[in-house]
């Protein structure tokens, strides 16, 4: 029950042309607890993201555009997380692996998991799909073992997740001491400063009574006069 609800948390965007095999994988994903969404392109996967490309921004400046690179709006970001992608790798238009480009390619996308689908064994096209940053190539047809390969991935983008989020607070924290700190010292500095004066002002009030004339000069009041 512990686990089922645990894995109920992981949402999982699985990206299919085909219809068949995105009912497959959509029933073992639900199967082992986990949330599905499916599309069935690549560009909707990246729709669904928030992906942004700015070259359809007409007031992007021209460095930006001539680089052709994509961000993810924070305004078009999905408000439900995504901890997987899985996708097909021989699809039209995009492929899995121009997918699997686009999101390693965005600062926003790169830390979400990637895993590769395919019908055929082509050893070239694994290497390629895992040197870009795939977390796993699967043969189709899928099996039930295959989604079980997919929680520690998932598990481990939570973690770097909680590190992202959790560095900002904590730098937060630390400037927040740092300042309170530094005002600190700032209000004892000028009490510090007006004790170390007054007790100058002590020490030469004490030297001026120590050199006073009427305590060196000797007193001749109470002495007799005596005349030859």
């Amino acid at each position: 029950m512990g686990m089922a609800a645990a894995d109920a948390q992981f949402h999982v965007l699985a990206v299919d042309d085909s219809l068949i095999d995105r009912k497959l994988i959509e029933r073992l994903l639900k199967t082992s607890s986990f949330q599905v969404t499916t599309v069935d392109s690549g560009s909707k996967a990246l729709e669904f993201l928030g992906w942004h490309d700015d070259d359809d921004d007409d007031d992007v400046d021209d460095e930006r555009s001539n680089s052709n690179e994509a961000f993810v709006s924070p305004k078009n970001h999905q408000e439900v997380e995504v901890n997987l992608v899985i996708t097909d790798y021989c699809m039209p238009g995009m492929t899995g692996y121009d997918l699997l480009k686009k999101m390693k390619e965005s600062a926003f996308l790169r830390n979400i998991p990637v895993v590769i689908m395919s019908s055929e064994n082509v050893p070239s096209r694994i290497n390629r799909c895992l040197e870009e940053g795939a977390e796993e190539f699967i043969l189709k047809p899928v099996r039930l073992s295959d989604v079980n390969k997919l929680r520690p991935h998932m598990m481990k983008s939570k973690s770097k997740c909680k590190d992202i989020i959790q560095k900002p607070e904590n730098q937060e924290k630390q400037e927040n001491s740092e300042s309170t700190e530094t005002q600190l010292q700032s209000q004892s500095q000028p009490q510090q400063t007006s004790q170390s004066n007054n007790n100058s002002s002590n020490k030469r009030k004490s030297m001026d009574e120590g050199l006073s004339p009427d305590r060196t000069r000797p007193r001749y009041n109470d002495m007799t006069v005596m005349s030859n």
